[in-house]
């Protein structure tokens, strides 16, 4: 079905944006991906292409739960169903689909395998217009856009405090961590991503103001709110998993985290030092490595290149080190293969990459689900745009659960205390919400 396009104006482009989320609540399914401008010169390595793309309510749906066979299978089959937008996620678990390898920590939000849905509402937001993209001919978009714009946003929004508890504390976390650095002596990993989960329970909140208050306190290109059921994700993810621009594939692997400093003159300082460090470079090209030779399973002859190495870039709390790889799909290649054969994101694993993964389900406490899963989109020319989930609030809300998980890579030059410090840091911004 080809969408009706409306297009319109907004004047105060926050006030619209929560009211459009608000308006959301009443659907049992939705996305927003908020790129939170940073379509800037200054941030034109992340190949931008919408400020806001959003997916309200549910035309059709794809639902794999844990355990069940072919699921990407199962995606390409939807996909190939229709030429329209397509929205969803892919949990990290479904890596035993892909490689024999299992998943049984303990898991107290069950989001399935994965989930893709074909919204009702589609809605735009580039630097200088607004669209609304819908399949149902009977509405009047003008009187949908005055529905949305009558939503009363007046409510105090002030969270409350929070204590989270870590499912591990920090010396079982410097036990396994020396535990890894066995393994890195003995040559079974290079480097290995370890996570450790924090947690609350018996807690009512509201998704929706948490997601506000996240996205203002950490404003990132990768931003997330994901609703299915009484499962959502607040997402402030710094990190692109996979893009499809025409022919192109590119990813941007994230390795390498250092605090801002307190004034310019302090935090250049911090550039320039971790833009020399060793440790970080190393582990940083550890993984474009990796990510190489999984584009290059898809790819035509000679065209994966790496058009940037541990480049340098700001955001709100952290620098991160980015490096930039692209491909060129080979014609006769699906694109949900080109997931798959990346899947998961080497950022999130090590490498090798099965081994890693082997020890992290070992040496981890939780089942990591969505947590360093994606979130994005497949548009209806077949491009699309995927996220780590990282920086993240995930919620079950008939559970009242509300979990975070922060994690980095280790190597053998790592030092536990200094890789715990950086857990800590990683959870600034989402600590801070709550205080």
């Amino acid at each position: 079905m080809i969408r009706k396009e409306y297009v319109f104006n907004i004047n105060e482009k926050a006030t619209f944006i929560k009211k459009l989320l608000l308006w959301s609540s009443s659907f049992e399914r939705s996305c927003f991906l908020h790129s939170n401008a940073y379509n800037s010169d200054n941030h034109k390595h992340l190949y931008p292409d919408y400020n806001l793309l959003i997916g309200i309510g549910c035309a059709d749906e794809l639902i794999v739960k844990y355990g069940e066979e072919n699921p990407f299978e199962q995606l390409k089959k939807f996909h190939l169903s229709y030429k329209d937008y397509i929205f969803g996620f892919l949990t990290y678990d479904l890596k035993n689909e892909i490689e024999d390898l299992d998943s049984n920590n303990i898991d107290n939000l069950e989001f399935p395998y994965l989930h893709f849905f074909v919204p009702q509402y589609v809605f735009v937001q580039t630097k200088d217009e607004y669209k609304l993209l819908y399949r149902d001919e009977t509405i009047n978009p003008e009187d949908l856009i005055k529905e949305i714009n009558s939503v009363d946003i007046s409510e105090n929004s002030k969270l409350n405090k929070i204590d989270f508890t870590p499912r591990m504390d920090k010396s079982e976390y410097l036990k396994r961590f020396n535990e890894i650095q066995r393994h890195l002596k003995r040559g079974d990993i290079y480097e290995m991503n370890f996570c450790q989960e924090f947690y609350t329970e018996n807690l009512d909140i509201n998704p929706y103001n948490v997601f506000l208050a996240l996205n203002n306190e950490s404003p990132v290109p990768f931003g997330g709110f994901y609703k299915l059921g009484d499962k959502y994700l607040m997402c402030a993810s710094p990190e692109r998993f996979l893009k499809k621009k025409n022919n192109q594939i590119i990813s941007q692997p994230i390795k390498g985290t250092v605090e801002r400093g307190e004034n310019l003159e302090e935090d250049n300082k911090i550039v320039e030092s971790f833009r020399k460090d060793d440790k970080e470079r190393a582990e940083n090209i550890m993984i474009v490595d990796l990510v190489r030779n999984d584009l290059s399973r898809t790819a035509q002859k000679a065209s994966v290149k790496v058009k940037e190495l541990c480049g340098v870039y700001a955001y709100p709390q952290v620098h991160q080190m980015i490096s930039t790889v692209v491909s060129e799909k080979r014609d006769d290649i699906d694109i949900v293969d080109v997931i798959e054969t990346c899947w998961p994101m080497g950022s999130m694993t090590g490498a090798p990459k099965i081994s890693s993964m082997q020890i992290i389900e070992n040496l981890e406490l939780s089942r990591r689900g969505l947590y360093s899963g994606s979130i994005g989109y497949i548009s209806p020319d077949k491009d699309f745009d995927f996220n780590v989930v990282i920086r993240s609030l995930l919620y079950n809300e008939s559970k009242k659960y509300l979990s975070c998980t922060f994690g980095g890579a280790i190597t053998l030059k790592s030092e536990g205390e200094k890789e715990y410090e950086e857990c800590l840091l990683k959870a600034k911004a989402i600590k801070k919400i709550f205080s």
